[in-house]
Formats: structure tokens, sequence, C-alpha cells
């Protein structure tokens, strides 16, 4: 339920409209906790009149005011979400729509527009309280000087929001975007340091002593992407039930409706409530995210650098920018211990999970740019100086050698794609620099 109700509030969170429709709550709470004031200890009238400019000078006048006021806001709200979906709609094309997400889960987005409606808002709720002539005279004005100043401050995040998004649609911006958190999920998933000598592990003894028992196939109850699941849920319940679970997708890969999702040993004939349980554990929805994914936030990277790599945009400084922020996250990686995907209670096998290796990130970061980079020196030459910057980052031997056949790769491509003299002898000379240094793997 603790893991259902964080996933709730994380999609709330990086919903356009959760934080605006807060922000226009606490504007009517703050509208009517001002107008209780302005009732109770109403502002003394020499005050009133000392300062008309600031607290108004009759019913008509403040009705003017906050009428101003709501209209040029919600015309400015408009504003701000056709700017939004423009830069959706532009950030979709250039770059890949992997990345509106982010936009969308952006505070300041989301904080603008909430800034504007709520300013709306809050000028409907005082304006319904004013009074004057026949009805009894009767103007809050604190309220409406409160009005004054938000309408005032609405024009600096106005200001504000047109250099924000302009900053926000640049390449390096969106890049630098997905690549923070990328680490930021890297740190939270794999926070052990990896030891010099030790060996990356695998699953596969235990698949293969395991292959001739009798394994149950779970079907998933729904279709989609595996967004996320609780580890600790899985186990716990392996251990009530004593069976082995054995997961058949991992977090980020695609699952369809009645295909085995988890299969069990020593449970031949599970009933409802069991593979309800067992697909509770799996949080299952329309796209990935990368709290629990770190190569969705590799793919979105390696797409936007496709994408500038395609005939059709050409671009490649963007996509060199790609390789240099997907360096960074690898360099992040090449240090940190990837958890094996046996996982043991009492010294007893309970769970065979299905998860991401360093090498499969590895090949996710640069295979299908070193594709889509074949005759492009200036690509190669980045990527064999990004390879060595994360092999110079690890003591590792079997990452080195990793590291070592993805080079090898680009070498071979490069024999085949290079056409000019000149271009095959500089990159000939950046790689035998790049070897000299993979001496101690």
């Amino acid at each position: 339920m603790l893991t259902k109700l964080k996933y709730w509030w994380q999609e709330k969170r990086s919903s356009f409209w959760f934080v605006p429709s807060v922000m226009v709550l606490d504007a009517v709470v703050l509208a009517t906790i001002l107008i209780v004031v302005d009732t109770s200890t109403s502002v003394d009238q020499e005050v009133i009149e000392r300062w008309p400019l600031l607290f108004g000078s009759g019913a008509a006048g403040a009705r003017g005011l906050l009428t101003a006021v709501a209209g040029s806001m919600i015309t400015v709200a408009g504003l701000v979400f056709s700017i939004t979906i423009v830069a959706l709609s532009q950030t979709s094309s250039q770059y890949t729509s992997r990345v509106i997400r982010n936009f969308m889960r952006d505070r300041v987005n989301q904080g603008v527009l909430g800034v504007f409606v709520g300013i709306f808002a809050y000028c409907l709720v005082v304006l319904r309280t004013i009074r004057g002539g026949d009805e009894g005279m009767f103007v809050p004005a604190l309220a409406v000087l409160v009005g004054l100043l938000s309408a005032l401050v609405g024009i600096g995040v106005l200001i504000f929001f047109i250099h924000h998004i302009s900053m926000s649609i640049q390449a390096s911006s969106i890049i630098a975007g997905a690549a923070q958190e990328t680490i930021a999920a890297v740190d939270h998933l794999f926070p052990e340091k990896l030891e010099e000598d030790e060996e990356e592990n695998r699953a596969g003894g235990f698949l293969i002593s395991l292959a001739h028992r009798p394994w149950t196939g779970i079907p998933a109850c729904k279709t989609g992407y595996i967004e996320s699941l609780d580890m600790n849920k899985m186990l716990a319940t392996a251990r009530e039930q004593r069976i082995i679970l054995r997961m058949e997708h991992g977090v980020g890969e695609f699952i369809v409706e009645g295909t085995p999702l988890i299969s069990v040993m020593n449970l031949l004939n599970p009933n409802d409530e069991m593979i309800a349980r067992l697909n509770s554990i799996f949080t299952i929805s329309r796209q990935r995210t990368v709290d629990q994914d770190a190569s969705f936030g590799i793919r979105q990277i390696v797409d936007i650098a496709m994408k500038a790599l395609s005939p059709g945009i050409n671009d490649t400084t963007t996509a060199i920018m790609c390789v240099d922020y997907l360096a960074a996250i690898m360099v992040r990686l090449a240090t940190r211990r990837i958890e094996p995907p046996e996982y043991l209670d009492n010294g007893e096998l309970r769970v065979i999970a299905r998860g991401p290796s360093f090498e499969s990130l590895l090949s996710e970061s640069f295979d299908q740019i070193r594709q889509h980079g074949a005759s492009n020196v200036a690509i190669m030459l980045r990527m064999l100086g990004a390879l060595q910057t994360i092999a110079d980052q690890t003591t590792n031997a079997g990452r080195c050698r990793e590291v070592q056949n993805k080079i090898q790769c680009i070498a071979d491509l490069a024999e085949s794609s290079i056409e000019f003299p000149y271009d095959r002898e500089k990159f000939q000379s950046r790689l035998v620099q790049v070897r000299k240094s993979f001496v101690r793997c």
C-alpha cells in the first residue's frame, strides 16, 4: 500500500494540473482569511483616506480594479498555456517525445500557470463580497490591496516565465536535465561502490541448475510498461509462501496482459488471490519513468542524439553534447556495484530478478549512436574520448574489457566507413592514444 501511495503521489506531482489546482485552493483560502480579517477588524477610515491609491476609494473603484486584474490574469494564463503547448510541440519534433514528461513535471511551468489562475480565483472570491449603495457598504480594503499586489507579482512572473521557457527549450538544457535526473536515479539505485577485483554477478548458474524444475507462469493483469516494483514485497511473499520467484520482465520492459509476468517454483496451482498479490508487486503504466529505470534516462539522451544525426536535422553538435552527458552518466555507473539478480533469504534462494548490467547500460548508451554515426568522424572521435574517460574511472578489469569491446566496435566502423585518408589518419592517431590508456586492463 505504501508503494502504491508513493506511486500515486509521484504521478499527481508530475501532472500538469496538480500544482495549479493546489495554488488555486490556496488563493481561495487566502482570500477568505483576508475577508474575515477585514470584517472583524476593518481598516481605519483615516488610513483609507490617507492612502486611497493603496486601499481604494469605494466599492466601484474596488470592483473595477479586481475585475481588470481577474480578466488580465485569466488572459495571461491562456497565453502561458499556449506558449507551453508550443514549446512541447517544438521539443517533441526537434528532439524526442520522450522528454515531454520532463516539461510537464517542471515546477516552474506548473507554478507559473498556478500563479495566474490563483490570482484569478482570488479576485473572484473578493469581488463577490464587495457591496455598495443600498446593499450596505463593505469594501475589504486589505483583500483589495493584496489583489493589487498580486497583479504586480503576476507581471514579474510573466517576464520570468518567458525567460525560463526560452532557456528550457535549448538542447543543452534538455540534455542536461535528462542527465541530471538519470544520475540521481543511478545514485539511488546503485549506492554501493564496486570493488576493484569484484566480478559482475549473473543469474546464469541458478537458471541452468533450476531449468529442469517445473515453473508456473503468473499472467499479467494489465498491458503496459513496468514502471516500478516492490522488491521487499516480492521477497516477503516468496518467504511467506516458501516459493522461488523468477522475474520474466524487468523494470522498463513492455508486458502484454495474459502473458507471463513472473514465474513461480513450488506453486503449481496459484489461485486468483495469489495472482493478484504477485501482480500488485509491479506498477504497470503507459510510459516509462526514470525512478527505477536508469536506462530510460539514457534512452532519452540517445533518442535526442539519433534525431540530431538524422539527415533531416544533421546537428552534429547536439549529438556530441549527448555523448558527453552519456559519458557523465556512465562514469557515475563505472564505480557502482549493480546488485546481483539472486536474492537470498538465510542462504536460501527466493528471487531471481531481471535487471540491468553495466554492459547492457553501456550498450544502451553508445551502440545506436555508433550505428547512426557511421562516417561521422567527429562523433566517432568523441565516443572514443567518452569511453576512455569511463575506463579511466573504473579499476574493475571486467568493466575495462567491456569498454574495450565498444572501442573495437568503433574502430571496425571507422575502418569501413571513413573514406578520406586525412580523416582516417586522424582517427587512427586518436585510437592509438586511447588504447595506450588500457594497458592496466
